[in-house]
């Protein structure tokens, strides 16, 4: 049976010029991803649903949607804005706007996968259920997760290219920083960089991470003598681009429900474009 004459059999009533419009407007989903080709052929096991009618649902101008289904939520963070709440912000964060987003949909609220730092700008991945988050999160923990970020720090890395290995800890001010591997809180961390671009005494890093620790390119870099530009509290002392210059490029990941890989790019930050002349 195709795709059309499966709507017909779920909506009887509605005659086969409105299940196209459905089609055509992006409301029939299948497996979870929309689907608009009336002709495809669906098999017995295949999910097909209709999404209630598109409601114009604006997000900050610090948030950006750039994929969304059944199960998860992916989107562009701007620097300056929390991924969840603190003791001190709950209302202007990622997790708050994303709850809000759906309750106008009259779906859930949003489950936490994983975060970047207040000033680090890039890519994010926000669950719509449990079990998504579950399963994402042991993706991430499994490290079986693409992730490229982009950093702009202090001075001529040397060598151009190279790996990062410690096992970080946190001290009591919350600052990330290398300890021995018997330290019974302390965690492997890995960090592969090359340099791409030198500019203003700065130079341009693209960041691959094998783990994700708590502030773990911060660390790695400023330990290595190269702290990332407006990082104060990992002894930055100059700051070019009025931000934290860490940028989170891509995020990969196998969709834990459909098995198809996904992997989003965000564009460099102006800021950061601006300073490298590209």
């Amino acid at each position: 049976m195709n795709l059309l004459d499966t709507l017909a059999a779920l909506f009887p009533d509605s005659s086969r010029t409105t299940l196209r419009q459905l089609l055509q407007h992006g409301r029939v989903r299948v497996n979870g991803e929309v689907e608009k080709d009336a002709k495809r052929e669906i098999a017995e096991d295949e999910e097909v649903d209709v999404s209630q009618k598109a409601v114009n649902i604006a997000l900050p101008s610090t948030l950006g949607l750039l994929y969304e289904d059944n199960d998860l939520l992916v989107v562009l963070k701007s620097a300056g804005l929390l991924t969840v709440a603190t003791e001190r912000e709950k209302a202007t964060t990622a997790q708050a706007h994303l709850n809000a987003y759906l309750k106008q949909k009259g779906e859930g609220r949003v489950h936490v996968v994983h975060r970047l730092d207040r000033e680090t700008s890039g890519v994010l991945v926000f669950a719509k259920n449990l079990e998504t988050r579950d399963r994402l999160k042991d993706k991430f923990a499994a490290h079986d997760v693409d992730r490229v970020y982009v950093a702009i720090v202090e001075g001529y890395v040397d060598p151009i290219r190279g790996t990062i290995e410690s096992h970080l800890r946190e001290r009591r001010d919350l600052k990330m920083v290398s300890a021995d591997e018997s330290h019974p809180e302390a965690k492997r961390a890995v960090t592969h960089y090359r340099t791409i671009a030198r500019a203003h005494d700065c130079s341009v890093l693209e960041i691959t991470l094998e783990t994700g620790r708590k502030n773990q390119i911060r660390a790695h870099l400023s330990e290595k003598g190269h702290p990332v530009v407006g990082d104060t509290m990992y002894g930055a002392k100059t700051n070019p681009l009025g931000r934290l210059g860490l940028h989170a490029k891509l995020l990969g990941f196998v969709h834990p429900t459909s098995g198809k890989k996904l992997s989003f790019t965000a564009a460099l930050p102006k800021a950061f474009r601006d300073f490298m002349k590209i």
